[in-house]
């Protein structure tokens, strides 16, 4: 199968109008690399605005429904956009919102008409940024056995207590996507819960963490983490999503996605500032990119980032075309995180020292490639480790199970 697109004359119209109107509307100082706490919020800023902008025109999330405030795109008219975003080394959103991804989603599956009505158009149109919070000390890739953070019910609320770690960036949330336990008695996967609630709820508290790799999607945000902490905070019952005790059937949607299941548009941006550092940066009077051990190894990084794409680019299109899947999402996932451990090696080969030091008298990249070194390392258990990945592709292959287990249900009202 050919998973590079084709396109009609009409979509490459749409290709022109896009691509003239972000040249318009997203300014120059949000491709810099921050170099600071203020510079990277004031980025944060920016991206938010160019995020409303993209929202009004129903770009923001393109595929998802035009009666709550997405695009209501097709598949081919959502890749256009992706790869014109994707030119500005930009994603959509172009601002961390892992929990107005993955949540959306999920109400737009699980949730009431209700909750879609009250909880979809002000994340589509870009006007609230949410945080997932799932992770806790002791449950992580092991979703199931959340138990810190729980939620009681009172009368017409739920009571909220616990504290949820890795959460979000530096740069702060409007709302928060929780999943909590609601029977600490009941059997697992029978006792958890999900809630879209304020995050500026009184109890809510925040105290950063700061990690070895920078946080976000897509270079968004800084190396900071949250640690959240809840203190009997009082939710309204309707901030409940999919019925109480019925998270983990919520959390097959959210994880189907968070796994690789979505797929992803874009080309590899190590890769391309790899290629260039490679090209200007001499060595015994020789472009890197001309000497023959160099040129083996971007060679071979490469063909893994390609293939990479081309898994992203049909998994994406296997969503919104509304196609079966099966292992899909954790291949992704599975490759992507143990290709970029692959290339801290591999880079760290071809270009030396310079791979480790943000130094500019080493020319490395504007500490991009020093930032990969750190990347690569950190993001293999992110949203699930590669063992839990593995899991999930044996499972949905048929190995050591007689029945193959299904990918989870992505897909809602339209």
């Amino acid at each position: 199968m050919d998973f590079e697109v084709t396109y009609t004359e009409e979509q490459q119209r749409f290709r022109r109008e896009v691509r003239a109107w972000l040249e318009a509307n997203v300014p120059a100082s949000v491709q810099r690399t921050p170099v600071s706490a203020e510079d990277n919020y004031q980025r944060y800023l920016e991206l938010r605005a160019l995020g409303r902008k993209l929202g009004a025109k129903g770009w923001l999330y393109p595929t998802a429904p035009a009666k709550y405030g997405g695009g209501g795109l097709d598949v081919d008219h959502a890749i256009i956009l992706e790869e014109e975003v994707d030119r500005f080394d930009l994603s959509l959103p172009p601002y961390y919102d892992s929990g107005g991804r993955l949540g959306s989603a999920s109400i737009l599956v699980w949730g009431t008409e209700e909750q879609r009505q009250t909880f979809l158009p002000p994340i589509y149109r870009g006007e609230v940024p949410t945080w997932q919070l799932l992770t806790e000390p002791g449950a992580g890739s092991d979703l199931a056995g959340v138990r810190m953070t729980t939620a009681v019910r009172d009368g017409d609320d739920y009571i909220i207590k616990g504290q949820k770690i890795f959460v979000g960036s530096d740069n702060g949330t409007d709302r928060i996507w929780l999943i909590a336990c609601t029977d600490p008695k009941g059997k697992r996967h029978e006792n958890l819960s999900w809630f879209m609630i304020d995050a500026r709820l009184p109890g809510i508290s925040m105290q950063p963490m700061e990690l070895m790799g920078t946080g976000g999607e897509g270079g968004t945000d800084s190396g900071v983490k949250q640690t959240v902490f809840f203190d009997d905070v009082r939710v309204p019952a309707s901030s409940l999503v999919g019925g109480e005790n019925k998270g983990w059937t919520v959390a097959t949607t959210h994880l189907e996605l968070e796994h690789g299941g979505g797929g992803r548009i874009g080309r590899n941006r190590v890769w391309d500032r790899l290629l260039r550092y490679c090209q200007e940066t001499k060595r015994d009077g020789m472009p890197l990119s001309q000497q023959q051990d160099v040129r083996d190894s971007l060679a071979d990084i490469y063909i893994k980032t390609e293939v990479q794409r081309l898994f992203g680019l049909r998994n994406f299109w296997l969503t919104y075309a509304r196609k079966p899947k099966s292992y899909e999402g954790p291949q992704l996932s599975y490759f992507r995180k143990t290709t970029g451990l692959w290339m801290t090696g591999a880079i760290l080969d071809a270009v030396g020292p310079a791979a480790l030091t943000t130094d500019p008298a080493w020319g490395s990249a504007a500490g991009f490639l020093e930032t990969q070194q750190r990347n690569g390392i950190v993001s293999v258990h992110p949203g699930g480790t590669t063992d839990i990945q593995r899991v999930q592709m044996a499972r949905r292959i048929g190995i050591g199970r007689s029945t193959r287990e299904k990918a989870g249900t992505v897909h809602g009202a339209e």
